[in-house]
């Protein structure tokens, strides 16, 4: 299958040429199929940030490319603005985007900036409101009249209405309880789901990386330090610890295990697959034992 977001050789100096510049990323090149959900880890100064800031033309590459869809976002730059439309991007806290009077016309924002129909502005709010658990009755408030978990919900909305075929989210649970965590992630994991949208997730929760995504970045000192499939990227536990960055607690418990002489494997990263090794090192040894 053919890569929908590509980087090549990307590297990115701030303050190229000045005394103080300095290097946020450093020849990173890898690929992403479309429908994928990649996680992004790192730990901070990596790089992530700066990274998925070059996926819709936030920011330019001081050298290499970025690829969207096989097309080098800026050959020409008087298009760079089609680009962010195909990619949808939900920074940190962007409820502090929000300024609209109300729900409705802060997701519709992006649709009209399109150039689309009223009756397909208005089909693609609703839409998105679903996605993101807001009720119809909330279209009417103001956002500044939600709680901080529901104006999240909205400013991600205001993303999903523009029906980008990328989405990607910088830390979209950040500061959220871990009820509005789980609802957040849910959602979003819906939402790829349901669509087949492209995700690339950026997170400092192993935990999260290891229920969502099917695929891990794992950046380091401005490189790509790592880029598999998560069972294959957490089978690697020592090096991400090695790294400074953490895994999920059921994987230190099979790490553990495995220091205290237990054969068993160690690329356990969710609870239910922990059920399944378990199960089956027993089943193992009970065939072992001629049982």
């Amino acid at each position: 299958m053919a890569a929908i977001i590509e980087t090549q050789h990307l590297t990115h100096i701030y303050g190229a040429g000045m005394p103080d510049a300095t290097v946020a990323l450093e020849d990173v090149s890898f690929s992403v199929e479309a429908g994928d959900f990649v996680g992004i880890i790192g730990s901070t100064g990596s790089g992530k940030s700066t990274l998925i800031s070059h996926f819709n033309g936030l920011l330019k590459p001081t050298s290499g490319k970025v690829l969207v869809d096989g097309q080098d976002i800026w050959a020409d730059p008087s298009q760079i603005r089609k680009f962010r439309f195909l990619v949808g991007m939900v920074m940190q806290y962007p409820e502090y985007q929000l300024f609209e009077e109300t729900v409705y016309k802060d997701i519709a924002f992006g649709p009209k900036n399109m150039g689309l129909s009223e009756p397909e502005i208005d089909r693609r709010v609703h839409r998105a409101a679903e996605f993101c658990g807001l009720p119809i009755d909330y279209l009417n408030r103001s956002p500044f009249e939600l709680s901080g978990g529901q104006k999240r919900r909205v400013a991600i909305a205001g993303v999903l209405a523009m029906e980008p075929r990328i989405l990607v989210l910088d830390e979209p649970a950040a500061g959220l309880d871990p009820e509005g965590r789980d609802t957040i992630l849910s959602q979003i994991r819906q939402y790829h789901k349901d669509t087949g949208t492209t995700v690339l997730l950026v997170s400092h929760s192993m935990e999260d990386i290891a229920r969502y995504a099917n695929r891990v970045l794992v950046m380091d000192q401005r490189r790509v330090a790592m880029y598999d499939e998560v069972e294959k990227v957490f089978a690697r536990a020592p090096e991400l610890l090695e790294l400074g960055l953490s895994v999920p607690q059921v994987t230190k418990i099979f790490l553990k295990l495995r220091e205290m002489g237990l054969d068993i494997a160690t690329d356990v990263y969710t609870t239910p697959y922990a059920v399944k090794t378990v199960l089956k090192a027993l089943e193992a040894k009970k065939e072992a034992a001629g049982c």
